[in-house]
């Protein structure tokens, strides 16, 4: 009986320190912000990143294009249809970005 007991046991401290580990390596991963490029929608509530836009030093640089949003730093703003959600943030960004003229993409 006692055997069983210290397996069950066992069993379920494998089992925790498990989903502990599972829960440690699935927590949520830096933006990968070089693929961050298409069709955005800026929007309020629910993005699927939040950005800071400042003057120098720019994790991202922008650029908005009407067409063709096809190159790392190049978005095109929709209403409708996004690929990416943004919303503007002041602080706790995911990350930054800096709009620009030429040369988009990660400086």
């Amino acid at each position: 009986m006692a055997t069983s007991t210290s397996r069950h046991i066992r069993w379920v401290a494998v089992a925790l320190a498990t989903l502990a580990c599972s829960t440690i390596v699935t927590a949520e991963k830096p933006a990968d912000i070089a693929a961050i490029h298409g069709r955005i929608q800026f929007v309020t509530s629910f993005p699927d990143y939040t950005v800071k836009v400042v003057d120098a030093f720019a994790d991202l640089h922008v650029k908005v294009v009407e067409s063709f949003p096809d190159g790392p730093g190049k978005w095109q703003i929709v209403e409708s249809f996004p690929d990416y959600r943004i919303q503007f943030v002041d602080s706790f960004p995911d990350f930054t970005i800096r709009y620009v003229e030429s040369f988009p993409g990660v400086p």
